[in-house]
Parts: structure tokens; C-alpha cells; sequence
């Protein structure tokens, strides 16, 4: 059988041959198939080096787990076949997530963190496993093993470090995990293949007949969404790998179903585990929109399968207006309050879900209590749109609100025992980080669900945050007085260390386990007594010690219009600015919008942060003799109610101008070899400068988006359709300026990229369009790759397309390459 979104087409192998020109001859000239390459030393070594493994801490912080991780997936693992079907790729395989979905880990060690013995977790040879996952009280971890056939469950006991399988290769982890762990630990609910299910259907026969659309004249505005279902057959598929039968596997004893199969898109046990929370997608399937805006039911059964109570029969969900503050009418967001033994909580629109209707109260939470057969209680109104809630005890909560157009919150405590109102303490531009007061420090209650932890008489909550100022990010841990609101910091982060909490130890916060680095020291986990001692936990050594001599600092400027801007500027290891002048300099950058200029211009250094590059990092750059200048601001900044990206020309053009002068003006940079790269947005942005501006020698553009006529409602921070705004739509779209772009480009986009609006047709389109108006222009498309790149030989070769392209694009002398004036 063909899988859809597997097989290698005739137009993706036109595509390669022309993503390939040959060594040596001008873009354009000739084309020819390419065998991945390696970048130069001492990137490979780099990339090939062992990773740092991934910590968890238990519930009780007794123990930590350091789960170690496999490398990056040969091409051969991202080639094992994968569907795409409503959202989502799966493995058909294992039913599970595609590779190009995973990271596998390889190996657990335990430790006992008051001291005592390192126990090493026995699991079979050449093992590879996910979704590892704590038991509420902290003896075991669940997690699962792939095998040849499925995905089996497996646990570990915490404190022998043995590890069995406790339910065959039969779990359905096709739309996440797979399974949950029973708030007494007695055992797990997973979700299983059904027995007997039999082989997936054949989608090779001839369709039956056309596929038809139509709208009846209702208004069903759709951003665009990638993978999505397209045809019977795909329908078939979604059907057989994403139905799963809810089964109860004790650690003791048979396993037993609940209920019957269904698509089941969520789950959850109440907090005294005596119901299931339940969304079970059915029909008719949408092929305009992912799964998660079918039709569902949205229930709560007992542990027997019986549905005792209804939440919402949700309708398919393709009529969301644009706006981003708008959301579906009826219920949503439904949840177990995680403070109590079986309460429903959820969320509905007192607007219609539309945010460009005139409302007093927008969001009303309600809540409802087991047995679910009186009437919900409203919770709290809200003015802003629900942005979560957060559950402390049973007379303390803290609900989120977010409005995106002013980019305001609020954060209210309320009480659950006296529903109804609630108290602001929090009011703030949520992109302002120099006065964010923190967030509440989580712990596990009982049933192992996330609650706020309070101070030792109750009166406050921990509260921890970035610490974020002019002079760097100093990471702190401080309480809120719920009676006042006022905070009051107890520990913070000394200069010189990037040091953050993730756990409080005791009632006072005093014993805190922390993660700290430095400029020149990895990240590693400590016991630290405030004002007392501290204890090493771990010692990963410096992944990349090649870059250990590179050095960066913060630089400052100001933009034409006043907007303060900064970026972080990093040089080669030895470089002397004095011995050895300019370098050709790459600048590297992503565009984000503010409705404050002030909040805009705020400036954070991190030279406290210890930096290693990864994956296709641009940073990797350092090692060949080229100057970074890594994040520089580029603020689009709308206010009085203007819309930022009316300016947005004007605006990227000057944040662009003021960086190359300011780079220029110190000596690193020589204004002519100054190249200009991004990823997705990002790399919209190089299209766009190296359209209406003559700053750069060149660009790199990975995985971008160029013609916004192809995402028409809506795109990154645009809320406006096409039809409202045709005019930004098109003054943003360098596709239209394709005939301006006289500076050399490199394109890079995945095949399979899986991002909404950077669909790989907009490289393969402005290609053709900038090939049809004589650009010099190199358009790679990398087989298999997503919107990020994880093949260990596509990251290679992507280092090595880019290390060539500045090669000689830069390090040559400016009359060898094609830059010009417009």
C-alpha cells in the first residue's frame, strides 16, 4: 500500500534536482543531484558529540531521574514511513508519533538527592523510549518502549532501578502519550489499540468518485493548517490508527477495558479517581480543519465506561472569526479542578466568541460538582479572554486573562468557596519583562495534579520569574501576600550566574533545588540552602568545548524614530578587534510586534547565559572566522490603535539600518560583507530587507513564508483578513518584489514542512519567481524535513549550504558577487 505524505513525488524530485545546482557553476546553469555533505571542523564533531540528558525531578523531590537522549535521527529513521492525517503525523508502525515528531530517549539514571547511592535503570539493549511519566507518589515511572510491532508500556520501580513491561505493545500514542497514571498509583489508564483490530484499510483502489466542497453561503473564515484529512481514503486511516479502546492496567493485576473504542482526543482521571474526562471526535470528519475542530463529545463516564454527564456535543468548528482573541462559542477548555475530588471546571463565551462584539463580560468559568446533576456555578466573569487557571486550595485560585490587541492580563485571585468575583493583583503588558512579579511555584498535590505552593502559615504563595533587566536576566524566588498583592523576593540569582528554582524544598523557602550556569559554566543541578551551602547534584561537562573562547556582549543602539534596540553581538574565539579588523558578519534576527514603543525598546544582556549552538544553529557560523550578531531588535510597533504591520516596510528597514550602522561603527563589521538570515518569520524578514533595502551583501531564508495572498486570514500577528487589509498583505509579500531582490539568496525549506502558512510552496513559488527575473539564487529543499530540521544529515548539510553560501558570497571580493543598487 502507498502511505499519503510518504512516497517520494515527481514534483518533490523535480524539486531536489533543482534545489542542487552544481559545484562550481552559477545557480541556474546546471542542475544535478547532490549527496548530503558534512560541514566543515569542527562543526561534525560537534553535532556528533554526546547530549547533555534531560533531568526530571519525582513529586516528593526525593529522587531525580536523568534521562539520557539519543543523538540526532539518521535520515534512514525520518525515511520509516509516516501518515499525516487531521493535524497530526503518526508512525504506522508503532501508532504512534513519526519520528519526525520524537526525540527517543535511551537511558535512565536515578538519584537520590539528600545524598546516598546512583542506581542505573536495567532495560533491554538498544532500548529506545517516550513520555516517560512519574507516579503520583513517587516509587515508580511509566513510560513507553518502542518494539517492533507498538509501543508497550513499561515501569520502572524507583527504588531497585528494575523495569518491567506491564501492557504488551499495543498502546495508542497517536495523538500524544498514550496513558495516565490513576491519582492513587495503584496502576495506569492507557489508551490501546483495540484487539483485533486488523490491517489498516487499502487506500490504493480507485476513489469511488469526485470530492466535493461547498458552503451553502455560510461564513467559514480558515487560517491555513497543514497534514489535514483529503480524501476517503485519509478519513479510512484516521479512523483505524486514532481509534482507541480506554483500557485500566493495575501494577498488580489483569488489565481491563472501560467502555467501548472511540477517537479519543483527550482524557483525564478526576483527582479521586472515580471518573474519566473524556473528548471522543466523531463524524463527519473535516478536511479544512485538524482534528481538535471536529465534532466531539465532550463527556465524563465512571471507571466502567458509562457516560454520567454530558459537558458539550460540540459542532465541526470551521467558523472561528480571524481575530485572535476570537474562539468557538460553548463550552471549552474543560478540566478537573485539580484541589478537589471531582469538580468539573469549563469556560464559554458570553460574546458569541467573537471579540469585535461589543461585551461587557467576554469568558464566564464555571464549575460543577460530581454527582453533575445541579446547576453550574459561575466561577468567576471575565472582561479579557480565559488564558488558564492555576488551583491552589479550596479558597484559593488563580485565574489568567489575556487581550491580545492591547497585549494586557490580569491575574485574579479568587476563592472558590465564595464563587463570583475576584481580586486583581495583577494588571500589565504580559510583553513587559522588566516588571513581570513572577508566576506561582508549582508542586504536586496527592493525586499528582500541578497546585500552588504557599508558605508555611498560608498567608502567601511562592512566586519565581526571570528577574529580567537592563543589565541581565537575574532568575529570583519571592512570595505574594494574597490579602495585599504585594510581593516580596527571597532569593535571587547572584551576579555572574543565570541560576533558576525548580523546586522549593521546605515550608519557608529556604532549601531550593536549582539549575544554575554561567558564561563559562554548563548548566548543572544543585541543592542550595539560602544563605548556607550548596549541594552539586549533577556535572555534565561543556557539550562543545570548541566554542569555549567565543566571546559575546550586548550592544545597544536607537533606531531613527527613537525606539531604543539591542542585539547580541558574538565574535570568534581569539578574534582582537584592533589585530584583526573587520569580519564579514551575519546577522540573524526574527521580527515580533508591540503596542508600546517603551516595552519594544526594552533591553535584557545575557552575558550570563552559557551558549552552546545546536541543531542547524546559525551560531555554528562562529567556528569559521564570521562575526554574529544574534537576535537584533526589530520591533513593528503599532500604538494609538494603529496596526503595526501598516509600517512594517518602514519599521524592518530602519531596526536594519541602525544594526549594520551600529556593528559597523565599532570596528566588527565591514558594511560590505554583512549578510542578513532568518528561520520562518525570520526568513520572510531577509526576503523583505534584501527587497527594499541595499544593507546586505546577501541573505539566507530557511523555511519561510513570501506570498501572504496564500495565508489570507490571518498570519503571525496579523489579525486582518486579505480582503480587510489587501494593501499591508501585499506591501508585506516580497514575492511581489521579487524583480527588487539583486542580492544573492540561499532558500532552504523542509519538504514536509508541517507549520501553518509556510507551506513549501511558497519557497518553490518565489524561487521561480526571483529565477524568472535573473536573482542569483540557490533553492534547497530538504527530503523528509518538517518546519524544523532534525536528520543528523540534513542539519549537516544545511551547516554546509550555508557555510559555502557566506563563503563566497562574503568572504570574496564584492565584484565577483551579484549585489547591487535598487
Amino acid at each position: 500500500m502507498t502511505l499519503r505524505g510518504v512516497r517520494l513525488s515527481a514534483p518533490l524530485l523535480f524539486g531536489l534536482l533543482l534545489a542542487t545546482p552544481v559545484l562550481g557553476q552559477p545557480a541556474g546553469q546546471g542542475t544535478q543531484a547532490l549527496t548530503y555533505q558534512q560541514p566543515p571542523a569542527p562543526i561534525a564533531d560537534i553535532l556528533d558529540s554526546r547530549p547533555t540528558p534531560t533531568p526530571s525531578v519525582a513529586p516528593d523531590r526525593k529522587t531525580l531521574a536523568l534521562f539520557e537522549r539519543s543523538n540526532l535521527p539518521s535520515i534512514a529513521e525520518m525515511a520509516e514511513p509516516q501518515l499525516r492525517l487531521a493535524g497530526f503525523r503518526i508512525n504506522p508502525r508503532n501508532n504512534g508519533p513519526a519520528n519526525s515528531r520524537l526525540s527517543w530517549l535511551t537511558g535512565i539514571e536515578l538519584k537520590t538527592i539528600d545524598g546516598g547511592t546512583t542506581r542505573r535503570v536495567s532495560l533491554p539493549t538498544g532500548s529506545r523510549f517516550t513520555s516517560p511519566s512519574w507516579s503520583p507518589d513517587s516509587r515508580s515511572i511509566a513510560l513507553l518502549v518502542d518494539q517492533p510491532t507498538g509501543m508497550a508500556l513499561w515501569v520502572v520501580d524507583v527504588a531497585t532501578g528494575s523495569a518491567r513491561e506491564v501492557f504488551g505493545p499495543r498502546v495508542n500514542a497517536a495523538t500524544g502519550g498514550g496513558f495516565g497514571w490513576l491519582p492513587d498509583s495503584s496502576g495506569i489508564v492507557v489508551q490501546a489499540v483495540p484487539e483485533g483490530r486488523g490491517p489498516a484499510p487499502d487506500v490504493t483502489v480507485p476513489p469511488a468518485g469526485p470530492i466535493l466542497a461547498e458552503t451553502g453561503g455560510r461564513a467559514a473564515p480558515v487560517r491555513t493548517y497543514q497534514d489535514l484529512l483529503g480524501n476517503p481514503g485519509d478519513e479510512a486511516l484516521f479512523a483505524h490508527y486514532f481509534t482507541a479502546q480506554t483500557t485500566i492496567v493495575p501494577l498488580n493485576g489483569p488489565a481491563r477495558v472501560v467502555g467501548t473504542p472511540g477517537v479519543i482526543l483527550g482524557s483525564s482521571v478526576s483527582p479521586d479517581g472515580r471518573f474519566m474526562l473524556r473528548t471522543v471526535a466523531k463524524r463527519p470528519f473535516s478536511y479544512v480543519v485538524p482534528a481538535s475542530l471536529f465534532p466531539a463529545d465532550v463527556v465524563v463516564t465512571d471507571l466502567n465506561g458509562s457516560v454520567v454527564h454530558t459537558v458539550a456535543d460540540l459542532p465541526l468548528r470551521d467558523n472561528i472569526p480571524p481575530p485572535f482573541d476570537a474562539v468557538a462559542p460553548g463550552p471549552r477548555a474543560a478540566q478537573w479542578r485539580a484541589d478537589a475530588p471531582a469538580t468539573l471546571v469549563w469556560v464559554e463565551a458570553q460574546d458569541g466568541g467573537d471579540p469585535r462584539t461589543a461585551a461587557e463580560i467576554r469568558d464566564r468559568v464555571l464549575m460543577l460538582d460530581a454527582p453533575f446533576t445541579g446547576a453550574p456555578v459561575t466561577l468567576i466573569d471575565l472582561k479579557e479572554r480565559f488564558a488558564g487557571i492555576t488551583w491552589g486550595r479550596e479558597d484559593v485560585a488563580l485565574v489568567n486573562t489575556r487581550w491580545f490587541n492591547t497585549r494586557h492580563e490580569t491575574r485574579s485571585v479568587v476563592d472558590p468557596l465564595n464563587p463570583g468575583t475576584g481580586r486583581v493583583i495583577v494588571d500589565r503588558n504580559y510583553q513587559d519583562r522588566y516588571n513581570d512579579p513572577g508566576s506561582p511555584v508549582l508542586m504536586p498535590n496527592a493525586a499528582g495534579r500541578p497546585v500552588i505552593q504557599f508558605t508555611a502559615d498560608g498567608s502567601k504563595m511562592f512566586v519565581d520569574g526571570d528577574g529580567a533587566t537592563r543589565e541581565g536576566e537575574y532568575p529570583f524566588l519571592g512570595t505574594l501576600d494574597l490579602s495585599t498583592g504585594q510581593t516580596q523576593r527571597l532569593w535571587q540569582s547572584a551576579s555572574g550566574d543565570y541560576e533558576t528554582v525548580l523546586g522549593v524544598l521546605d515550608d519557608e523557602g529556604r532549601r531550593l533545588l536549582t539549575r544554575r550556569e554561567s558564561r563559562i559554566d554548563p548548566p548543572n543541578l544543585q541543592i542550595r540552602t539560602v544563605g548556607g551551602d550548596v549541594t552539586p547534584l549533577t556535572t555534565f561537562p561543556d557539550p562543545a568545548p570548541q566554542l569555549a573562547g567565543v566571546t559575546k556582549e550586548l550592544i545597544t543602539y536607537t533606531r531613527d524614530d527613537g525606539v531604543q534596540l539591542s542585539g547580541t553581538l558574538y565574535l570568534p574565539a581569539g578574534y582582537d578587534r584592533t589585530r584583526d579588523g573587520p569580519l564579514p558578519l551575519l546577522m540573524w534576527a526574527y521580527p515580533a510586534e508591540f503596542t508600546d514603543a517603551a516595552v519594544a525598546g526594552q533591553i535584557v544582556d545575557t552575558a550570563n547565559r552559557f551558549t552552546r549552538p545546536g541543531g542547524s544553529s546559525h551560531l555554528f557560523l562562529l567556528t569559521q572566522g564570521y562575526a554574529v550578531l544574534d537576535d537584533p531588535s526589530m520591533p513593528i510597533v503599532g500604538q494609538d490603535g494603529q496596526e503595526p504591520n501598516d509600517t512594517y516596510i518602514a519599521q524592518l528597514s530602519a531596526s536594519a539600518k541602525a544594526a549594520v550602522d551600529a556593528v559597523v561603527a565599532m570596528g566588527v563589521a565591514d558594511r560590505d560583507r554583512i549578510a542578513v538570515g532568518g528561520h520562518s518569520y525570520g526568513a520572510f524578514m531577509t526576503a523583505n530587507l534584501l527587497a527594499h533595502t541595499d544593507l546586505f551583501r546577501t541573505g539566507i531564508a530557511r523555511s519561510g513564508a513570501y506570498n501572504r495572498t496564500l495565508t489570507p486570514f490571518g498570519f503571525q500577528a496579523e489579525q486582518r483578513t486579505y480582503w480587510q487589509a489587501p494593501e499591508t498583505y501585499n506591501a508585506m509579500s516580497p514575492f511581489a518584489f521579487a524583480d527588487r531582490v539583486n542580492e544573492p539568496i540561499l532558500l532552504i525549506h523542509g519538504e514536509a514542512d508541517d507549520n501553518s502558512g509556510t507551506f513549501p510552496v511558497q519557497s518553490e513559488r518565489f524561487y521561480a519567481a526571483l529565477k524568472g527575473h535573473g536573482a542569483t539564487v540557490r533553492y534547497v529543499v530538504l527530503p523528509l524535513e518538517a518546519h524544523g530540521y532534525r536528520a543528523r544529515e540534513s542539519v549537516g548539510h544545511t551547516l554546509w549550504e550555508m557555510t559555502r553560501w557566506l563563503d563566497q558570497n562574503l568572504k570574496a571580493p564584492a565584484s565577483t558577487t551579484a549585489a547591487g543598487g535598487h
